[in-house]
């Protein structure tokens, strides 16, 4: 965490307009259903 630190000066990782994960082979429909519930946060 702390080498992290170093790097990203900010609380998150990503904005609104981007985001940059991997999913370990979830299916597509899980996938959506985080990315939409994201946007009600």
């Amino acid at each position: 965490a702390e080498e992290i630190n170093k790097v990203y000066t900010k609380a998150v990782f990503w904005s609104r307009s981007y985001c940059i994960l991997t999913c370990g082979g979830a299916p597509l429909s899980v996938l959506k259903q985080y990315i939409e519930q994201q946007k009600l946060e």
